[in-house]
């Protein structure tokens, strides 16, 4: 493993150094796919377990998950403040516990209804409990090497682009290959992407003792003020991802393939436009880049109001420029982040507790996208398959309309209170 040391800002984030710490979030992303979209589908096709069942086990699944990552994160913490060697052991226990859960959960033990369930529920809260592990300790890993917004930004930009190509394998692996060969698939990743950690550029140990009170991010208004702009952003991006199969199959009546290709089309143009967006941060600064994102992304949005049936090729185009918009999403808010934390009080030492803050965030963005969107449909009188007008044009304002409003929302609440109140941290 790369001793403790202090990166080298000015030589910047090196394409190995980028890889070898990026590599792990390829599986991170790889596993989220199979598990939000394939495993339902599967357990309903294949075990006949209902799907109001599998909705109340996956929610106690996430809500258990979400409560536990603040612990997670100050754990990570103590460990960070032993060794980068101690932080990777934590990570390998997380490793097997998220590469033994998820393979179990595709091949259970039983197909009685009753144990079934009980066994879904268990392997879930083992790889929620192995992803979360892993994934706060990778972040907190990178956000701990410090360095100046371009810097900070590659460091992320390195995570979630490869994160991105993990969403896309995950994608397509299932149908290409089946189930048996996506679990090894996913196995052979998160090893090389493990080892390629220990390879990383590490943080050195602060060897301090490290506070343990939770509350402590909360006490930051910086945290706070970005948190809340992560999450009004944060549910905008969740309730499209919710009912784009629903807006796909029902208002653009597209065939099968425009799912997939719809996908493919937004995640590779996040990927593609990551280059560009750090070129952009160099000469705007991270939130106003990240500003230009949302705005790109509620344009896009906007238009998909306008389309119906017979329009799959525009919303391809839609596709794409959401797509680079994501790209703002996923590397800008954890650079932010890092810049928050770098500039707290104890100089870095509780990045583990901001992270599971910010993880405990994204998992309620998920809770709440679906809460709002599918009630708000339900209620119109929105079922999947309808052709009916009224409940079509509830569909769209769902999926369109709504993610616009809360798009602009996080966009005015990002200029008045980081933007023009000059509280975004320092270059």
């Amino acid at each position: 493993m790369t001793g403790a040391q202090q990166p080298g800002h000015l030589q910047g984030f090196s394409a190995r150094q980028g890889l070898h710490y990026g590599l792990l979030g390829l599986p991170l992303a790889f596993v989220a796919l199979p598990l939000y979209v394939i495993l339902p589908n599967h357990y309903a096709r294949e075990f006949g377990v209902p799907l109001a069942t599998l909705g109340a086990v996956l929610l106690a699944a996430r809500l258990l998950d979400a409560f536990t990552d603040p612990l997670i994160g100050r754990w990570c913490d103590r460990l960070f403040a032993r060794s980068a060697t101690a932080v990777l052991g934590f990570g390998a226990v997380c490793a097997f516990l998220l590469a033994a859960g998820f393979a179990l959960l595709f091949f259970p033990a039983t197909r009685e209804p009753g144990p079934l369930v009980a066994w879904a529920l268990v392997m879930l809260v083992l790889t929620y409990a192995g992803f979360s592990g892993l994934s706060i300790a990778h972040q907190s890993w990178g956000a701990m090497l410090g360095g100046d917004e371009a810097y900070r930004s590659q460091v992320v930009a390195w995570r979630e682009g490869l994160g991105l190509l993990g969403i896309v394998l995950a994608s397509i692996a299932p149908l290409l290959f089946g189930l048996t060969a996506t679990v090894a698939l996913f196995w052979v990743a998160l090893i090389a992407g493990w080892l390629a950690w220990t390879r990383a550029l590490a943080p050195a140990a602060t060897g301090e003792r490290v506070r343990t009170d939770l509350r402590l991010p909360l006490r930051s208004p910086a945290f706070r003020r970005l948190l809340a702009v992560f999450v009004i952003n944060g549910i905008a991006s969740a309730i499209p991802a919710t009912l784009v199969l629903f807006f796909v199959q029902d208002r653009l009546q597209a065939p099968k393939s425009m799912e997939a290709a719809a996908l493919a089309v937004y995640f590779l143009c996040a990927a593609v436009s990551m280059p560009v967006w750090l070129k952009v941060v160099s000469r705007l600064g991270l939130a106003r880049s990240w500003l230009a994102g949302m705005l790109l992304a509620t344009a896009a949005f906007v238009w998909a109001a306008a389309l119906g049936p017979g329009d799959g090729t525009m919303f391809l185009l839609v596709c794409a420029l959401s797509g680079v918009a994501l790209g703002t999403d996923l590397a800008l808010p954890g650079a932010l982040l890092a810049g928050i934390i770098n500039q707290a009080e104890d100089h870095g030492h509780s990045a583990g507790a901001y992270f599971g803050w910010w993880n405990f965030a994204t998992k309620l963005n998920l809770a709440l996208a679906a809460g709002l969107a599918l009630p708000t449909l339900a209620w119109f009188g929105y079922m999947p398959g309808s052709r009916d007008a009224q409940a079509l044009s509830a569909l769209t304002l769902a999926y369109c309309v709504l993610p616009c409003i809360l798009k602009l929302g996080a966009a005015t609440l990002l200029y008045t209170t980081i933007i023009r109140t000059r509280k975004e941290p320092a270059p």
